[in-house]
């Protein structure tokens, strides 16, 4: 039996001639450009439909823009950054922008590769989130595609940021712990100690706005603050030490700086035998969407990820369209989302 002989590509001239208009004319078409009336719109986009034309990627790209945007996520089994991709590509959907993902996987090395690949590959913009490469770099990036940058603060003139206020986020649930009566209240923390990051990602804006708040509700002498990572490892691990101290000193109350470190601890909590919140109230931050299931029920802080997702885009397109403009930092306001994995201290 022979071979199949390989389907030619559909060209832009097929589709010229199909529509019976002229090369110019769909090249106007696809790029969005002023001069295409309606009319000649709907029949160029109907000739494109009915022979199933894509244009050349590489050829787009050589003529400026290649229609595809990068999104670098750092780790893709933390529930919460996934709904930040769902803002963008809900964003992106009635646009001719594609999304291509890449894992930083929570390192400067990998995170290196990922942003090089992107601007090899000719994407029109990127989009990080929570990056931990330094300043200097995430500027180097940003001078070759406009770029914006997803949870984490600072600021630069190189590119734009979009972020939670975090500060703000660890005090509603100080707040809310002190008000069901807790006073011994531990904080799991991710565990940095680059003074840039410690400066600027939300873990440490997380851990510094438990701290004050704690000292605003005359509960300084209480503070207690575990170093781990923002993982279920992470959590179980910092559960285990919390709860081995002797009763008289272990916490009442929980707060760890993700959900994804907050499974963690609900999960050491079962295997010592305990409830929750009988014996521990916990909460979280993010607001994931297991947080909401049921039988896990767990008190959080909603930062509202698509709406990161949603403003990132805005801000990327507005760059792509023009790179001269002064760079924007979009804060929003988190807001505390309390379940049944909080109660009434004992005590």
């Amino acid at each position: 039996m022979e071979p199949t002989a390989p389907q030619r590509r559909v060209t832009i001239v097929d589709v010229a001639r199909h529509a019976r208009v002229s090369v110019t004319s769909v090249s106007k078409v696809l790029r969005n450009a002023y001069g295409a009336s309606p009319e000649m719109q709907t029949k160029v986009r109907r000739a494109i439909e009915e022979l199933g034309y894509r244009p050349h990627a590489g050829a787009r790209g050589l003529r400026g823009q290649t229609y595809t945007i990068g999104v670098m996520l750092p780790d893709i089994r933390n529930p919460f950054f996934p709904e930040i991709l769902d803002g963008v590509t809900d964003s992106l959907e009635e646009t001719d922008y594609q999304v291509f993902l890449g894992p930083g996987c929570n390192g400067e090395k990998a995170e290196a590769r990922v942003t090089e690949a992107m601007i090899d590959r000719g994407m029109d913009g990127l989009v990080l989130v929570a990056p931990v490469s330094s300043r200097a770099h995430l500027e180097h990036v940003a001078g070759a595609v406009p770029t914006v940058v997803v949870g984490r603060h600072g600021s630069s003139p190189a590119y734009d940021t979009v972020a939670d206020d975090d500060t703000e986020g660890a005090a509603l649930v100080v707040r809310h712990l002190v008000g069901l009566g807790h006073r011994r209240i531990a904080h799991i923390e991710h565990h940095e100690t680059d003074p840039t990051r410690l400066a600027e990602m939300p873990n440490a804006r997380r851990a510094d706005g438990y701290r004050q708040a704690m000292r605003v509700h005359g509960l300084e002498e209480f503070i207690d603050v575990i170093s781990t990572s923002y993982s279920q490892e992470g959590g179980h691990r910092a559960a285990r030490e919390l709860l081995g101290r002797p009763t008289a000193t272990r916490p009442t109350a929980v707060f760890a700086g993700a959900d994804i470190a907050a499974m963690g601890v609900l999960d050491a909590v079962a295997e010592a035998g305990l409830s929750v919140p009988g014996d521990l109230s916990v909460a979280g931050y993010d607001n994931t969407t297991f947080a909401a299931y049921g039988p896990i029920s767990l008190t959080s802080v909603d930062q509202c990820g698509q709406e990161m997702g949603r403003n990132a885009v805005r801000l990327l397109l507005e760059r792509i369209a023009d790179r001269a403009r002064p760079s924007t930092k979009v804060i929003l306001s988190p807001r505390l989302v309390a379940r049944r994995s909080t109660a009434r201290s004992a005590e």
